[in-house]
């Protein structure tokens, strides 16, 4: 049942042209609005707290990071958690730093008792650290290559009722019951700034036009990112971080479900 709907998502989701509000990260807000602009969703980084209650009524999906938060998103987060809960709009939270600075797990623990978190996309440190497990990072960035993670993921997913991602050499996508473990990607995504930004708002966009079938949703937006990785890395220059970035984005606009399927590197377990 999850393959028949997997290689619908993309071509569900120019469809739909999904309204994704996010409340994220200043570094790479504007490539994440890029980015879903590049898939066909509408994005919104609508951020004020006297306004996310009502805008996220208005909205498909919810993406929320915490990469460089401030006490104005927390207020709004909190208030988007909210309004999305009592209209069931798919909410995906990337839990940037979560690993490095414990009081953003406090945060998160809040965000979870206002509504439903429905995806966790973070690196594999930050989901350990989510889970109670000891993780190695730097900064915001994971170095741990455990061989654990696969059921850290599925342990995690089961606890908090929700879709976990993990991104690193091999992507994991789990709702503790059914898992794809990814091998696409490009090393050139660990070479420019916000990836982990874009696949998150990137995933917010799939949810927002798929809400019955979320984890082909995340699944297909892990997919996507890989898949236009490597084809953005071999085009001409595609090995310099600056064209790669500008590839990639194009690459992420000529994405097609056929595309998605003949270069999906993916095993379910």
């Amino acid at each position: 049942m999850l393959e028949q709907h997997l290689y619908k998502q993309i071509s569900n989701l120019k469809s739909a042209t999904p309204l994704v509000e996010a409340i994220t990260n200043y570094v790479t807000i504007n490539d994440s609005a890029n980015i879903l602009l590049s898939i066909g969703a509408s994005p919104a980084m609508c951020e004020s707290a006297d306004e996310a209650y009502d805008f996220t009524k208005l909205s498909s999906a919810v993406y929320l990071n915490i990469g460089t938060l401030t006490k104005e998103q927390e207020l709004a987060m909190l208030q988007a958690v909210k309004a999305a809960d009592e209209l069931s709009i798919p909410v995906v939270l990337d839990p940037v730093g979560c690993a490095a600075i414990p009081r953003r797990i406090g945060f998160i623990d809040k965000l979870r008792s206002f509504g439903k978190i429905d995806v966790i996309k973070g690196n594999l440190g930050e989901i350990k650290s989510l889970a109670g497990v000891e993780a190695k990072v730097r900064g915001v960035d994971s170095i741990d290559e455990g061989d654990d993670g696969v059921e850290v993921c599925q342990q995690l997913a089961r606890e908090w009722n929700c879709i976990i991602i993990a991104t690193g050499k091999q992507d994991v996508v789990t709702d503790g019951t059914t898992t794809a473990l990814i091998q696409n990607g490009s090393e050139m995504l660990t070479r420019i700034t916000g990836a982990g930004c874009m696949l998150g708002a990137l995933t917010s966009g799939f949810c927002g036009a798929n809400p019955k079938e979320l984890m082909a949703a995340c699944i297909a937006s892990v997919l996507s990112m890989g898949v236009a990785g490597e084809l953005a890395a071999n085009i001409d220059r595609g090995t310099m971080p600056g064209s790669f970035k500008v590839f990639l984005m194009d690459e992420i606009y000529r994405l097609t479900d056929e595309t998605l399927k003949e270069k999906a590197k993916i095993e379910l377990v």
